[in-house]
């Protein structure tokens, strides 16, 4: 009877909170799970760039969770148009319970007001990211088109390197291991330490602006500093979409002076009265890693999307072409890759979907990359070279 006692008097003192705060609006429960089984085709390639020693891929059959999540969130208004919220929101690790962790997506408090707009504080997403995401049909999941957009340095720099020699027209870079580590960073970013600021919309019109540190840990005047600076400007007016964005890493622990950059464009169109949707981007990164602090590892990537609907099923196609680094000579080095994706969704109910799809990286010789959003991502690619292609099939459920 005790015992008995003592679990209700639990249950009332959890449910009688979360009760209240739903009440008053000041909570709220959400999530995704989304899982797959995908069959996955590493492909062949060799062990270096531009190598001529072979290695053989292999195919394997995995289940992912993609970007399963849950989070709670929650609002409370304090007049003249200002509220404050917060969000605390988690990835799931469905098919592999070790890797979970706490609130490692994005996690905030902010005040925001009609009039003035919002500051951020916490891990957030930069502009730069977020800006561009809706273009893309097959988000977070293994056909997503950042597996060459917003990449860096590291399909060429593996962390095991401790020096790479970049071949030039003229001369010859060399990228040390520290300048090796920068590849961590890329253009997809949600970083801790995010200070952010948001505009009002204004016919259709807002921006956004946010800075990091990158070396919170810093004690001294002589500690070198690195800080990232990211900005975008949208346009949301049906049928229209458009957004412009550029992202600023400065690392002066790597190098005197050293700094990575990218800007990008994005474009949609998905008129009213018609069952498709178009999206565009193109985008340009830079940096002075190279010798006498050249471009060496900047390129421009392109990509294209597409999706028709048809009653509760839809089809989808993206195409993704990254070109050549800046500091390599030419074809000879052949950096560039290609991603074509196509996929079909079917709708059981608002919350519940099934899906399917296909998608292949065809890498140039001298590039190896690999897809960015699944569990089974950790070894797509068998070296450089390779053609990884996988075939997922799926459920998607929204709660």
């Amino acid at each position: 009877m005790q015992k008995k006692l003592i679990v209700v008097a639990l249950a009332a003192a959890f449910t009688l909170p979360v009760a209240a705060h739903a009440e008053n609006g000041n909570f709220n429960f959400y999530g995704v799970a989304d899982l797959s089984y995908d069959m996955v085709n590493t492909g062949d390639g060799t062990t270096k760039a531009n190598g001529t020693t072979a290695t053989s891929g292999t195919s394997k059959g995995v289940v992912s969770s993609n970007v399963s999540k849950f989070g709670f969130k929650g609002t409370e208004d304090l007049g003249d148009g200002l509220s404050a919220n917060w969000q605390v929101e988690q990835q799931i690790n469905i098919d592999d319970a070790a890797k979970n962790t706490f609130a490692s997506r994005n996690t905030f408090v902010n005040l925001k007001s009609e009039k003035l707009g919002t500051v951020l504080f916490g891990t957030n997403d930069t502009p730069y990211k977020f800006a561009s995401r809706k273009l893309d049909p097959f988000g977070d999941n293994i056909g997503d088109n950042r597996a060459l957009l917003g990449n860096n340095i590291n399909e060429l720099v593996p962390a095991t390197k401790a020096t790479v020699t970049v071949p030039s027209t003229p001369g010859t870079y060399t990228i040390t291991d520290a300048k090796a580590a920068v590849k961590n960073l890329g253009f997809e970013l949600r970083p801790n330490n995010i200070f952010m600021y948001t505009t009002p919309t204004f016919s259709g019109f807002n921006a956004a602006v946010a800075m990091v540190n990158l070396k919170e840990a810093n004690t001294l005047s002589s500690d070198k500093k690195d800080d990232l600076t990211s900005f975008a400007v949208m346009y949301d007016v049906a049928p229209f979409y458009g957004s412009v964005a550029h992202e600023v890493h400065k690392l002066e622990s790597v190098a005197a002076g050293d700094e990575e950059s990218a800007s990008r464009a994005g474009f949609g169109y998905k008129p009213e009265d018609q069952p498709f949707e178009l999206g565009a981007i193109y985008e340009k990164t830079n940096d002075n890693f190279g010798s006498a602090q050249a471009n060496a590892f900047g390129h421009k990537t392109a990509y294209v999307s597409g999706k028709y609907l048809m009653g509760n099923n839809a089809i989808k196609l993206g195409y993704t072409k990254t070109g050549n680094f800046a500091g390599l000579a030419g074809t000879t080095t052949d950096s560039g890759a290609t991603q074509v994706s196509v996929g079909y969704d079917h709708g059981l109910s608002k919350r519940t979907k099934l899906y399917a799809l296909y998608t292949k990286i065809t890498n140039g010789k001298g590039a190896n990359y690999g897809f960015s959003q699944s569990s089974g991502a950790a070894s797509t690619t068998s070296g450089f070279g390779t053609s990884p292609s996988v075939v997922s099939l799926g459920v998607k459920h929204t709660f």
